[in-house]
């Protein structure tokens, strides 16, 4: 998992985390992204504290960052928790909406979500709903190809499956996503098969340097196999 870190000082470790592994789980036997890099800080003889500061969904990819100290966990937790921290998304969407989105364009979507704990879900419910959440993220069109289409995506806010939830609503339901996407197995692995995770990426984050108050701010690409046929074959659908 080495090859996985993207920075790395005394005080933050960024990773891009791959889709289908689990930030942390109770599940037994099961690695998550917090047991790999504590065990990578013990072979490096360091003490092995690692603080989850935000959180990606486990068939996600992307940047990931942990805090190496409690300081620097109080201070990114702060900074997350206040959206002083940015995040942006690349999505590819089954594009087949009555009305298509089409390259260029912008948008925002703003919604109240139901989290269900129990059931692990989310849902788009009337504004004023008892326990619901705003919740608003923008994107822009980056490419279509056929019925679909990459997005680029910034969340305004920070909720469960928010991205998935939003988006599926819109009629935009992100490419491998079984649980709020189309209900369509066959279409979703004919091209791209399964284990890839859901064709989401984060690819950008920046944050203030918990130690020196620095901007940082750093990128990742796609991983997921999604991506890189939709560049290559545009016309695979």
């Amino acid at each position: 998992m080495k090859e996985a870190i993207l920075y790395e000082d005394e005080s933050v470790l960024l990773v891009h985390k791959p889709g289908g592994t689990a930030v942390q789980t109770r599940q037994p036997g099961q690695k998550d992204m917090v047991s790999i890099f504590k065990n990578y800080r013990v072979q490096k003889g360091e003490e092995p504290y690692l603080a989850v500061v935000h959180r990606l969904d486990q068939p996600v990819e992307g940047a990931l960052l942990f805090a190496k100290t409690k300081d620097a966990a109080a201070g990114l937790s702060r900074q997350f928790l206040e959206r002083a921290a940015d995040k942006h998304y690349r999505a590819a969407v089954w594009n087949q909406n009555r009305r298509p989105l089409f390259e260029g364009d912008r948008g925002e979507l703003l919604d109240y979500l139901l989290k269900d704990g129990k059931n692990n879900l989310s849902c788009v419910v009337k504004k004023g709903t008892a326990g619901a959440k705003r919740a608003v993220l923008s994107y822009e069109v980056k490419k279509t190809y056929k019925d679909m289409a990459e997005i680029s995506i910034k969340l305004e806010t920070g909720r469960h499956h928010q991205i998935r939830v939003q988006m599926a609503n819109a009629g935009y339901p992100l490419i491998g996503d079984l649980k709020y996407g189309r209900k369509d197995p066959e279409k979703e692995s004919e091209f791209f098969g399964f284990g890839n995770g859901i064709a989401l990426c984060s690819v950008k984050l920046s944050f203030f340097h918990p130690k020196t108050g620095k901007k940082m701010e750093f990128e990742t690409k796609p991983k997921n196999p999604v991506f890189q046929l939709l560049h290559t074959h545009p016309d695979i659908v």
